[in-house]
């Protein structure tokens, strides 16, 4: 069993986060994803105002840190799991955050209320693992449905581009992680929605709506 499940927490980007078994224990590498989308607000390309939206937010850990790290944009966090849910609203609770937390798969949230205002920048690190491939036996413990994604991994992010067209308001930016092998297929999936890949570093890769 995963010793954060154990202790009840885990660290992500320099703090402790409540974790339990129906959350996936936050990633060392999903704090580029972090470093990445402070770096793009900071930028005046990514606009004076932005509105994150952190898609299957989990425990909560990428979303509450981005509101942390910039606290004058507004964050959003989704989940199909109400549980996972619950676990990020005690959370933000917890860090004494703002963020708005919404019950749904993936996008539909955003197509089914009327927002303020639509999220300008996507933050997600969804299911990537391939159905047949080999996990560590810690894992094994971490709840199926959040690790793994299909034959090839990428059924989520398939779904996800694809609701990026049913919004009233296009997504300007999506952040995504997956294993580097799939990067270049991610990217194709991500041009036949009509985003262009910016940047990647490591298993994080930015797409920019052309």
């Amino acid at each position: 069993m995963p010793l954060a499940y154990i202790r009840g927490d885990a660290e992500f980007y320099g703090r402790e986060f409540a974790v339990n078994a129906h959350t996936l224990v936050p990633r060392p590498e999903t704090e580029t994803m972090v470093e990445l989308v402070c770096k793009l607000v900071s930028s005046e390309s990514a606009g004076e105002k932005a509105v994150i939206a952190d898609i299957g937010t989990g425990s909560g850990a990428i979303a509450i840190t981005a509101k942390l790290e910039l606290p004058a944009a507004d964050v959003i966090a989704t989940d199909i799991d109400e549980r996972c849910l619950e676990a990020a609203r005690q959370n933000a609770q917890s860090f004494k955050t703002d963020i708005s937390f919404l019950h749904g798969s993936l996008l539909e949230p955003f197509a089914t209320r009327s927002l303020a205002h639509s999220p300008t920048i996507l933050l997600c690190n969804l299911p990537y693992v391939p159905d047949n491939f080999q996990i560590n036996t810690a894992a094994t413990h971490e709840p199926r449905h959040a690790l793994f994604g299909g034959p090839d991994g990428l059924d989520l992010y398939r779904e996800l581009f694809e609701q990026t067209n049913s919004l009233a308001a296009k997504p300007l930016y999506v952040f995504t992680e997956s294993l580097p092998p799939q990067h270049e297929a991610l990217a194709g999936i991500a041009k036949a929605a009509g985003y262009s890949l910016e940047e990647i570093d490591d298993f994080i890769q930015l797409f920019k709506s052309s």
